[in-house]
């Protein structure tokens, strides 16, 4: 087998959370890997699904290694090294830094298109998805994946050496050295670039730079790294520590001391504007313009509920292109729809994310008139259309308590981002409701109209406490996985407590045009102005969007947080910004629920000073109002 290196698993003792792969794989053990998912219940890689990809890697570099594996894994095995010569690499890049590297060389004639794969952001490296390598290679591609450098278990095979770069100018420049690597060992015809998450922003950048990339897939991806981090003044610290500790190492180890110093900075909430200056020399959407003139078709996909890449900055991102594009968008988290098709936990299904996106490679690399060229622009799912059913015990036949999907949710198509909303409704914000305390929400009012009733109200909260109405449950991605297996989280509206957080709630919507025509279809972008005071000379206002239904339980539609700085205590401000997109369909019967209070795990809360009194009004001039999307 044609190596630079050997590739020999490292034993699960010497690195802490590495997989044992010598114990090889059951059918029971990938079924139970399906199950969980991508995601450890406390938010990180799940090891079992990176043992699964070890374990591939080990079978297809060892030929006599294939009773690691159930059969049907094995079988694809099988298929790949029939079709693919599989190899180990380390590739040195300019600066003397060595890659760790896994391609599947094509054994037909040729020449065949590429797929170069970095791999995300994840101690593991490469081996994560190596059942994906081997569904390209089934299609005809040349695959060559590699570790970004600095990511990985110190010893492992699969880690690459240096520091890790954030999708900097090393990284853009290692993507290139890639490309000279592959084009001298396979002579490929046509060259794409696949990524998922931390891979998927690097691909953008390398094909931004370099025009030898000819296509982009994009998954659970990134187009402004300084608004993923710093959004509306507010530091989104879940994702960054989530992000800091997928590294494999700590920081002193992983980053050099630039990087290091703006990590230092962010979690000090300090010389913000340097953080961002920093995330935005990494952000795609700064390049946009030379992938356009480029030409380079990219696919996107990202999901609603997004929490280490807000959906909002990809659709910026998205709109700023003006080449061949698509965007997915879907019901869950980071990495959770496509994460299946990545890892092969469900080998004798489609993942349709997957699935699209190779249709994507296929028509621009391959020039296959498969449908792609008719498909629009923007493609999403509406959250929670789909149908379930009870997971039953198999010992017992009783309930567990959990759903499953039996029926996939809605998708809708629209030719550009722009054709989501068709319309817009304004929602006046009111003082106390009709005897339950909470304020109303009643259409009509806006930025230049009086609200219909109850201007000139003040109400009041007391800051500093979190309340039951969150974005997620931390850690973060483990709602959103349970929202991709047909179980969304539910809110008690009951429970949220109003003396830290202020209430609006509609009238029940009426069904518009007979049966089964949902009371609301919202569609894109929500808005909010909220007129405030506080005691502290800073204040941050999350606001949570809910769908309430009769019985008082609750699902998210949307949120977003904004800090206030500088503020002069008992004075009004003004704040007006967007909430997260969505796609989502109020039912008949049910209310539309705004909740805003000062807290969220997600969030940074240096700007919430405790037990101080934040007050939102609606003065004569000045309305706070919400603006929701309809499409």
């Amino acid at each position: 087998m044609p190596q630079d290196t050997p590739f020999t698993p490292g034993p699960s003792d010497d690195f802490p959370g590495f997989p044992d792969v010598a114990a090889g794989l059951t059918a029971a053990d990938t079924a139970r890997i399906a199950a969980e998912g991508l995601w450890a219940a406390d938010g990180s890689v799940n090891p079992e699904a990176a043992r699964l990809g070890q374990t591939l890697a080990t079978a297809l570099l060892d030929e006599n290694a294939q009773d690691l594996l159930p059969a049907e894994l094995a079988a694809h095995v099988e298929e790949v090294r029939g079709v693919a010569w599989p190899a180990y690499h380390r590739i040195e890049v300019t600066d003397g830094t060595r890659l760790s590297a896994f391609s599947l060389r094509q054994l037909g004639p040729g020449p065949h298109p590429l797929v170069v794969f970095p791999a995300g952001w994840t101690p593991f490296g490469w081996p994560l998805f190596l059942w994906a390598y081997g569904a390209l290679a089934r299609r005809g591609y040349h695959v060559l994946a590699y570790t970004p450098r600095g990511l990985g278990y110190r010893g492992l095979p699969s880690t690459s050496e240096g520091f890790v770069d954030v999708a900097g100018p090393n990284d853009v420049s290692d993507g290139s050295d890639v490309v000279d690597f592959a084009v001298d060992r396979f002579g490929p015809s046509v060259i794409g670039f696949m990524g998922e998450s931390y891979g998927s922003g690097i691909s953008q950048l390398v094909a931004a730079h370099d025009q030898r990339v000819a296509a982009v897939v994009a998954l659970s991806t990134w187009g402004n790294l300084a608004t993923s981090m710093y959004d509306h003044r507010t530091r989104h610290t879940a994702a960054v520590k989530a992000l800091v500790g997928f590294t494999g190492g700590p920081v002193e180890e992983r980053f050099d001391a630039a990087n290091q110093e703006i990590l230092r900075k962010f979690d000090a909430n300090e010389d913000m504007e340097a953080v961002v200056d920093w995330g935005r020399r990494r952000a795609p959407e700064t390049y946009a313009h030379l992938t356009n003139r480029n030409g380079t078709p990219t696919f996107f996909s990202n999901t609603w509920h997004e929490s280490l890449f807000p959906v909002n900055q990809v659709l910026t991102t998205f709109e700023a292109l003006t080449v061949p594009k698509r965007l997915n968008l879907w019901i869950g988290d980071h990495a959770v729809p496509e994460g299946a098709g990545l890892i092969g936990t469900q080998p004798g299904l489609v993942n349709l994310p997957l699935a699209e996106a190779y249709a994507w490679l296929d028509h621009h690399l391959k020039g296959e008139r498969n449908g792609v060229e008719e498909w629009d622009r923007v493609c999403g799912q509406v959250m929670f259309t789909y149908r379930t059913e009870p997971v039953l015990d198999p010992g017992t036949g009783e309930p567990t308590g959990e759903n499953q999907v039996v029926e996939p949710a809605l998708r809708e198509s629209r030719a550009d981002w722009s054709e989501v909303t068709t319309a817009v409704e304004t929602f006046a914000l009111t003082g106390d409701g009709a005897g339950g305390g909470d304020g109303a929400l009643v259409t009509g009012g806006g930025e230049t109209t009086a609200p219909p009733e109850g201007a000139g109200w003040r109400r009041s909260f007391v800051a500093g406490v979190d309340t039951e109405a969150t974005a997620m449950d931390m850690p973060i991605m483990t709602t959103g996985q349970a929202e991709w297996a047909g179980n969304p989280k539910v809110y008690e509206t009951h429970k949220i407590d109003r003396r830290h957080a202020l209430v609006w709630t509609s009238e029940p919507f009426p069904a518009d045009g007979g049966a089964g025509v949902p009371g609301r279809r919202v569609r894109g972008i929500p808005r909010l102005r909220l007129t405030f005071r506080s005691t502290a000379p800073s204040a941050t206002l999350v606001a949570h969007l809910l769908d309430v239904a009769a019985d008082d339980t609750a699902r998210i539609i949307s949120h977003e947080p904004c800090t206030a700085y500088d503020l002069t205590p008992d004075e009004d401000t003004t704040a007006t910004w967007n909430l997260q997109a969505a796609a989502y369909d109020i039912p008949a019967g049910h209310r539309l629920m705004l909740v805003v209070d000062s807290m969220d795990p997600l969030y940074g809360d240096e700007a919430t000073v405790t037990w101080t009194q934040t007050t939102i009004g609606s003065p004569d001039g000045l309305p706070s109002f919400l603006e929701l999307p309809l499409g």
